[in-house]
């Protein structure tokens, strides 16, 4: 795969805590608001524009992508954001409690997304990807980076490796407690290049949107430059490349706000007559091939035995989808209905119980997590994984490295 080294746009020595924020697509305006209030160093305040206009305004009104573009140009003559000199590559890491994972900040070729070289495995929505387009190509930048995964390669952690026994150029802790170090790497991107090449995929765990939209923002530019020879800054988009045996996926749970006309006893001997089902007391699945349900005060456990079928029918979720949910539970499509409701693993399984025990859902379901190597091979395979199937945690930090064209 192709990766370039880039002149970015960084915090300033001090600001990177200040300027570091998650991801503009896993807050509304309510939330990025409360997150960047007493902070004008926040990244929301580019990512997120809609934050400093009246609340009546339209998210997509061309007023937010104009306050956008002002914000970005007001953090750099005010020295919040400063430019690189040269083109670096960097290397960030993230520490969450005992769990480690640490990448290299490159640029990716739009033309790489288009073939297929980095692969998907998530559909995406035009009215997402049409707004995260005006964002890019208003502020002529990638302000977050794609989360990306690659087969792990040994001269690429040996090169890791020795970067990090440097001293960084930013290291702190923020305030949900995720440690986030970034080096610098300003010598020899080439030879960085030279180690991708030998990379043959890379996969996009969490960006899909932003990685769309880079690809449109590049083939506009295209259309109105018919003199292009791919080179140009615009065909490259900001990501990070992580080694897929460092990350870590967690469930992505599911509730339902009632039983689809059935009573409690009723419907549970209706699931016994699909799944394995015995009291277990036990909130979350040994393994794959179960998964933890709670009703009525109880937990069960719900499993099943292999069988033959593609990468993503077998996966747990989609077991748990057409044996159950759609058939007894009417939940023909859980990206639209609104009976169904999707809980991250991250916020544990006391939350279903909290959800279901409160009388807001009738009952839940607790899943093993989708594994690295089963989202590589649905990808693999040009298939696309059921809804909310896979939970990424630590989420990257925006603004700590900018990429403009």
């Amino acid at each position: 795969m192709q990766i370039k080294a880039f002149a970015a746009w960084v915090p300033a020595p001090g600001k990177a805590a200040a300027v570091a924020a998650v991801p503009y697509d896993v807050v509304d305006t309510a939330e990025a608001r409360a997150l960047a209030a007493g902070n004008p160093d926040s990244l929301l305040h580019i990512s997120r524009p809609e934050i400093d206009l009246p609340d009546t305004i339209d998210i997509h009104d061309d007023r937010v992508y104009a306050q956008g573009l002002q914000a970005f140009r007001a953090f750099q003559s005010r020295g919040t954001l400063i430019r690189e000199p040269h083109p670096c590559l960097y290397v960030y890491r993230q520490i969450m409690g005992a769990h480690s994972q640490t990448g290299v900040v490159v640029c990716c070729h739009a033309d790489d997304y288009e073939n297929d070289i980095i692969r998907k495995h998530e559909k995406t929505r035009r009215d997402k990807e049409d707004d995260r387009t005006r964002h890019t190509l208003t502020l002529q930048a990638n302000t977050g980076p794609v989360f990306m995964t690659y087969r792990d390669s040994a001269p690429l952690d040996a090169a890791v490796a020795r970067v990090v026994s440097q001293p960084p150029m930013a290291d702190f802790t923020a305030a949900d407690g995720i440690r986030h170090t970034i080096w610098r790497i300003a010598a020899d991107t080439t030879g960085w290049a030279t180690l991708f090449q030998a990379v043959p995929l890379a996969y996009i765990a969490d960006g899909h949107h932003r990685a769309a939209s880079a690809w449109r923002a590049a083939r506009q530019h295209r259309a109105g430059n018919p003199d292009h020879d791919g080179s140009e800054e615009y065909n490259w988009f900001l990501a990070v490349l992580f080694p897929a045996s460092q990350l870590r996926i967690l469930p992505y749970n599911r509730c339902v706000a009632d039983l689809n006309g059935l009573d409690a006893a009723t419907f549970l001997e209706r699931v016994g007559r699909v799944f394995d089902v015995c009291k277990s007391g036990r909130a979350e699945p040994a393994g794959p091939r179960q998964a933890q349900m709670y009703l009525a005060g109880d937990w069960y456990t719900l499993s099943w035995p292999a069988f033959e079928a593609g990468p993503v029918d077998r996966l747990d979720v989609s077991v748990l989808q057409t044996r159950l949910l759609a058939p007894l539970l009417g939940i023909d499509d859980p990206r639209t209905s609104q009976r169904i409701s999707f809980v991250g693993g991250i916020r544990g399984t006391g939350e279903l119980k909290k959800r279901v025990d409160s009388g807001r859902d009738a009952v839940a379901f607790s899943l093993a997590p989708t594994t690295v190597r089963e989202m590589m091979d649905i990808a693999d395979a040009g298939q696309i994984m059921p809804p909310k199937s896979t939970w990424f945690e630590p989420k990257l930090r925006s603004g700590l490295v900018i990429h403009t064209f």
